[in-house]
């Protein structure tokens, strides 16, 4: 029964006719597990003729499906219309839904009109009424609602939302449905870009509680999300951003071979607090002794890195995606309390590529010499300002340092905090165990 989602009357009913008809059994509705990581649905058909027997079964049978403690009963859903080549409704309406309606899941629907609606309905949603959160979207519109989620749970909690250091759980679970170009939370989540695939974690309500992070200025909170890029992947981002006009892939490869074109390192100063747990932390870079950097065998010791670089990757889970499909930070996990910082320092153009081209592979992205890889609690990155900034077509007017964080763009921040905080969301989905047995494919770079 562990298996089943939905228990139904079967009957016999006319053309057009909508109600009545002749009792023939019940139907079972089940999960079913595919290769690659995939759900399907399936039925099961039980024929009996006698009204009794039916009804008695299908009465035993719903109250043990009702049991089942996780399994949601209520959502809030968010949908945004304007995500990858604007297909979210025609998924949702068309594959999601019809599955919702099947386990009996009651349904609060928002289309979303701008870009930070769903940030403002969750302020004002009564959390309470509901069993769960989805989104069906890009790494962008899912991102978002995952801060609005665990804001609107500090501002329940009495917090102070302008600063905070030790935030409360998100008082429901979060399920993803992929909607999107990269999808990279739901590949990470699922191992799979399949609608029915997350649709049925959701119903079955199979939970993993996972790690975030807050983005956190000197003196106020940023937001919250799950993995950032500074430099390169945030400038590829910014311009992506400023293109929109463009169909989302032709976007996208534009986007990327522009910043290419126009590559420069940003300079600036990174510190991280290293994680102390040698179970957690994967491969350092020789470069760190090298580079002159103290080690130290106390919890409370920052390491400090400055210099030119290309690219800056700080990342609480290992961001799967079509592109990627070993992950962009293949040796952390979902909920092991860590942040993986990975460094590109300056180098040539030709040689930056071969690191980008190494993630569809493989082979290690990181075995480079100009590449280093650390573990954090940690992080903070403060660019050195520059007298006269100029303006690029790739970064954006004003000067501000452009950060992509879960593939959404933030501006404006100087100087950046990025803390983990272990297991502070529950997602629906499973735990990938081997993620180098993963089956995407790669057809870009």
């Amino acid at each position: 029964m562990k298996d089943v989602f939905s228990v139904k009357l079967k009957r016999r009913r006319f053309v057009g006719q909508k109600k009545g008809g002749t009792l023939l059994g019940i139907t079972l509705f089940v999960c079913l597990k595919k290769e690659d990581n995939k759900l399907k649905d399936s039925t099961v058909n039980f024929n009996n003729l006698s009204e009794d027997h039916c009804h008695e079964w299908f009465r035993c049978l719903k109250e043990i499906l009702n049991g089942f403690q996780n399994r949601p009963k209520s959502l809030k859903v968010f949908v945004n219309p304007n995500s990858h080549e604007r297909e979210a409704p025609h998924i949702y309406y068309e594959q999601v839904a019809p599955l919702f309606k099947l386990a009996d899941i009651q349904t609060d629907v928002t289309v979303t009109e701008y870009k930070g609606h769903a940030l403002s309905v969750l302020k004002e949603c009564e959390l309470q009424a509901f069993d769960g959160v989805v989104c069906v979207g890009g790494d962008g519109s899912i991102s978002e609602v995952a801060h609005g989620l665990l804001l609107k749970a500090q501002m329940d909690a009495g917090k102070e939302t302008d600063y905070i250091l030790t935030p409360v759980r998100a008082p429901v679970p979060f399920g993803i449905i992929p909607a999107g170009s990269t999808n990279v939370l739901a590949y990470t989540l699922h191992g799979v870009k399949h609608t029915v695939t997350a649709t049925l974690h959701v119903i079955m309500g199979h939970i993993q509680p996972v790690d975030i992070c807050t983005f956190s200025s000197p003196s106020k909170l940023l937001r919250f999300g799950f993995s950032a890029m500074f430099a390169f992947g945030a400038r590829t981002l910014a311009l992506a951003e400023k293109h929109r006009w463009m169909p989302p892939n032709q976007r996208k490869d534009f986007a990327v071979i522009r910043t290419l074109a126009s590559l420069k390192p940003e300079e600036c100063e990174l510190s991280f607090l290293p994680l102390n747990n040698p179970q957690q932390c994967f491969q350092e870079n020789d470069r760190m002794k090298k580079d002159g950097i103290k080690k130290s065998d106390s919890k409370d010791q920052w390491h400090k890195i400055e210099g030119h670089f290309l690219n800056v990757s700080i990342m609480a889970i290992p961001c799967l995606c079509a592109m990627a499909p070993r992950g962009l930070a293949p040796n952390t996990r979902l909920n092991n309390g860590s942040l993986a910082l990975i460094v590109v320092r300056n180098t040539s153009r030709a040689d930056f590529i071969k690191h980008l081209k190494r993630y569809a592979s493989v082979k290690n992205q990181f075995n480079f010499p100009f590449v280093e890889t650390y573990t954090a609690q940690e992080v903070k990155i403060q660019p050195t300002l520059k007298n006269g900034f100029e303006t690029e077509d790739n970064v954006p007017e004003g000067g501000n340092y452009p950060w992509n964080i879960d593939g959404d763009l933030m501006e404006g921040a100087l100087e950046v905090h990025v803390r983990v905080h272990p297991q502070l969301i529950n997602l629906y989905g499973v735990s990938i165990d081997d993620l180098d047995d993963s089956k995407a494919t790669c057809g870009c770079l």
